[in-house]
């Protein structure tokens, strides 16, 4: 496979980019008029639909002010594929329940309700951080995949409080609807993890070539993805990376490119922390309606949502292991850096985000994917010489369960809720961890 880049500068950024652990990248070049034509990026969308009081029929009278049902009528859209709800103040929590339903896409079919997990404020930045601290941060719903759909309809309704005959408390201000489109992938466009050997070269824009060249010591220039490797190859491998003796095997790795990230949505910079002392499991809470081969789709749209409609730098999670147990690169700049992501609000430092695809509150993981969170731990951990079975400490950042730096002792294999007062990643995921850290272990030859 040939690789060409846009222009002379992007081959000057590509190589600046390869960084030691701990660096911050500087923004990458402008790009000059490219010599040859680039492959466009996949051309996803958001449509933002501001919710309205619903008819006085659909509520009480005597409710207090700001806790009337919030929504959108049934009405066409263009077609899109994920949504969630959005508000202005990250700082506020959606107190109440999210109702939604769709029409199939090109059709007259319409979904039953779906409901929408509502606490998402947990999967973030920590505070203090420029990510955090950015204007441009909102709070949102978890995004929930529905297909692709050309009709939707939501309700939010303030739940009652705590107590008996306690007041809801009033919903965010400037709710509305954000309706995600993932684009679709060109005609004849290679499948992640697939090559060709013939046909027209490679072309990667500068953002694509800094996002590819901090995997330069595992794979090629734009490759789209990183070939798993033997025990005795990894190790080989983890000598060059500064690697400790205990390490799983690299497994498969789809990368960025694999599932045609847009690497223009996100900032430039990557932000890296010391170390990988632990991993945090979450679901995507995403919902299971999705096959495996749409799973880049998934991500486009999870991604486009994080940065688009929630405010962040990038998406949240380092990782994503779909259903079928297929490993996914996700925050950009590096599988083998210790990336700052925004998964695990006070957590995020020292720590690496793995999101199951899916929702796992009732419905159990597939085993596949259970021993894709299993292999991915025992190899990214490995690097740091962290022991899967074992117990660490973390400083909080703070986040309401932990107050700003607390020493908290975490399994080094956690699941959110270790960390904060959440379901994710589900109790039938959360349940498999300790088969994972088993697992992982053995991959480590501990």
């Amino acid at each position: 496979m040939r690789v060409l880049l846009a222009s002379a500068i992007g081959v000057a950024s590509a190589a600046a980019l390869v960084l030691p652990t701990g660096a911050v990248a500087a923004p990458a070049p402008a790009a000059t008029a490219p010599a040859v034509p680039v492959s466009p990026a996949v051309p996803g969308s958001t449509q933002s639909l501001p919710l309205a009081p619903l008819p006085p029929d659909a509520r009480s009278a005597t409710e207090p002010p700001g806790t009337a049902p919030q929504g959108v009528g049934k009405r066409a859209v263009r077609p899109f594929s994920l949504l969630g709800v959005v508000w202005d103040d990250a700082d506020a929590e959606l107190h109440g329940t999210v109702q939604v339903r769709t029409r199939a896409a090109g059709t007259a079919r319409w979904s039953g309700w779906r409901h929408v997990e509502t606490h998402n404020h947990e999967h973030a930045a920590d505070p203090g951080t420029a990510e955090r601290d950015s204007a441009k941060v909102r709070g949102s719903t978890a995004p929930l995949w529905v297909g692709k759909s050309d009709g939707v309809e939501v309700r939010v309704q303030a739940e009652n409080g705590v107590r008996a005959g306690e007041a809801p408390a009033p919903l965010p201000t400037g709710l509305r609807l954000d309706l995600v489109d993932p684009g679709d992938d060109p005609p004849g466009e290679e499948v992640p993890g697939g090559s060709k050997a013939d046909g027209p070269p490679v072309v990667l824009t500068p953002e694509e070539a800094a996002s590819s060249a901090v995997n330069a010591q595992l794979g090629p220039l734009g490759a789209t993805e990183l070939a798993p490797l033997s025990r005795a190859e990894t190790e080989e491998e983890a000598v060059v990376l500064g690697g400790q003796p205990n390490i799983g095997p690299r497994p498969r790795i789809i990368t960025r490119r694999g599932w045609r990230a847009d690497e223009r949505l996100r900032e430039r910079n990557f932000v890296y922390t010391k170390r990988v002392k632990a991993a945090f499991v979450h679901h995507s809470a995403t919902g299971n309606n999705y096959k495996c081969s749409q799973a880049p789709s998934v991500l486009r749209s999870i991604y486009r949502y994080h940065v688009k409609s929630s405010g962040w730098r990038d998406i949240g999670y380092n990782f994503a292991i779909d259903k079928c147990g297929t490993i996914y690169e996700g925050r950009a700049g590096g599988v083998a850096n210790p990336v700052l992501g925004a998964h695990t609000l006070g957590f995020n430092n020292n720590s690496m985000g793995i999101a199951v695809l899916g929702t796992y509150s009732r419905s159990n993981p597939s085993t596949a994917a259970v021993n894709g969170v299993a292999a991915l731990t025992a190899w990214k951990l490995g690097l740091f010489g962290a022991d899967p079975r074992a117990a660490t400490y973390l400083t909080s950042g703070g986040n309401g369960r932990f107050k700003k730096g607390t020493s908290v002792k975490l399994n080094v294999v956690s699941g959110h809720r270790d960390g904060f007062n959440t379901d994710c990643p589900g109790g039938q995921l959360y349940d498999k961890l300790g088969r994972v850290r088993d697992a992982a272990a053995q991959l480590q030859g501990r």
